[in-house]
């Protein structure tokens, strides 16, 4: 027997109706895809966040592309340098993490999340700065080529062992380790990179391609268990050390404002040229020479899909393998992301995205897969939604600026630093110079 009268029994129903609704709509808000509104990232689908980009003119949170796709998830087998890899650029000068005690870090920030989470997201190559600091290896965001108590970040070894535990538990994956190097201690990086316990994962320079043919496959690479890819700045440690030198293995544009310059993709001047034959790697850098956090979902959308045209023109129709950028979540929908899904469905498969290759079909054999239109470009400026606050933030503007008074004793001395770094220093009234260690 019911429990509602006949006549009232409509009534009754009606709170299972709502909850019915409710739940639909929850479903609905928790599965939204790429540019559907949000309030929260619990409101996105997997793999996307709830962001928005003002410099667009997009202030409304709208759910974005937080992952990468990983190509050999959908086409395996290829050789390594058949695919396009994510790079973080400065991968340790993230915006949240702490300095030295008791000193103020004046430096740039590049990322936003740890280099675990970076990895976690679908980034597979780390660009790192290691310098000889305070009888260690350390990571630093410095210049004239010495680490400094309020460049330095931590020591590298930190960093290496979340690449080795990232290692461990994803045993299919590989990461390329590109290090602008400044370590002068002899053995220096053979020791640093054994301690974290990643020396078993060392790929063999004798095993690298010398001229331009093709590297192994990713399944042999895994098989070997050569998964960690690590280049040097400095040609004399692949005798030294075994440490590949990256621009006898890798061609490269020019990085800073000129890689972002619209219609031109140089190369840089330690590369060889990028229609060069002889080296089967190309990394393509896509960040300016000062970051801003705030500006990086604009750089991420229109102008980043027309400079990798432009680059693979360059490279005489080569697609890049790696794509280096800032703060590589910001985008305006699908930014980074969607640029590398672009590149590897072209090169793998020859369809316009990864997401259209099918696996055992001919090339260029594609899936009725839609692509993302790209937003115009606009010059409305503004911030991103989660900005920090501007205390955590002071030096995303583009601008360092030092409390600087003539009660700073050593004041000049850093100046002298800072302009020799290009920087732009601002005097202020107050000082603080007590939390300057020297």
């Amino acid at each position: 027997m019911s429990a509602c009268p006949a006549v009232h029994r409509s009534l009754c129903r009606v709170p299972f109706v709502i909850i019915l609704l409710l739940s639909s709509l929850f479903v609905r808000l928790a599965n939204a895809a790429v540019l559907d509104s949000c309030s929260a990232a619990t409101d996105c689908g997997p793999g996307l966040y709830c962001g928005n980009c003002p410099a667009l003119g997009r202030t409304q949170p709208l759910c974005t592309r937080g992952q990468a796709i990983t190509p050999t998830s959908i086409i395996g087998g290829l050789p390594f340098n058949k695919y396009t890899w994510l790079v973080t650029h400065n991968s340790f000068s993230i915006v949240d993490a702490p300095p030295l005690p008791g000193v103020q870090r004046l430096t740039f920030y590049n990322q936003e999340d740890s280099v675990t989470n970076q990895l976690n997201n679908g980034v597979r190559g780390l660009m790192l700065d290691m310098y000889d600091f305070a009888d260690d290896i350390w990571l630093c965001h410095s210049f004239r080529g010495q680490c400094f108590n309020f460049t330095a970040f931590q020591p590298a070894t930190n960093t290496l062992r979340e690449v080795e535990a990232f290692l461990s538990q994803n045993p299919t994956e590989i990461v390329t380790i590109i290090i602008e190097d400044y370590v002068h201690t002899p053995k220096g990086l053979t020791r640093l990179f054994a301690n974290a316990g990643l020396d078993k994962y060392w790929f063999p320079v004798s095993k690298m391609p010398k001229k331009g043919d093709d590297w192994p496959t990713v399944n042999e690479m895994v098989q070997a268990n050569y998964r960690l890819l690590v280049f040097t700045s400095i040609a004399s440690k692949e005798a030294e050390e075994g440490i590949a030198y990256q621009w006898k293995y890798m061609k490269e544009n020019e990085s800073g404002d000129p890689g972002v310059k619209s219609g031109s993709c140089p190369n840089r001047k330690e590369s060889k040229p990028l229609t060069s034959k002889s080296a089967s790697l190309f990394l393509m850098n896509y960040f300016p020479t000062y970051p801003v956090e705030d500006q990086a979902c604009k750089e991420h959308s229109t102008p980043l899909t027309e400079m990798v045209g432009t680059c693979y023109k360059a490279a005489g129709n080569v697609m890049p393998n790696f794509l280096a950028v800032n703060f590589y979540m910001r985008s305006d929908g699908g930014g980074a992301f969607d640029a590398l899904d672009r590149m590897n469905g072209h090169t793998v498969c020859g369809c316009n995205t990864i997401t259209a290759c099918q696996a055992g079909a001919p090339f260029g054999s594609c899936k009725n897969i839609d692509v993302p239109n790209r937003s115009p470009v606009t010059s409305t400026a503004g911030n991103v939604s989660g900005s920090r606050n501007a205390a955590k933030k002071r030096l995303l503007s583009g601008t360092l600026s030092l409390m600087v008074t003539k009660r700073c004793r050593r004041a000049a001395k850093v100046l002298r630093f800072l302009v020799a770094a290009q920087y732009e220093v601002i005097g202020v009234k107050e000082c603080k110079c007590n939390m300057l260690s020297w």
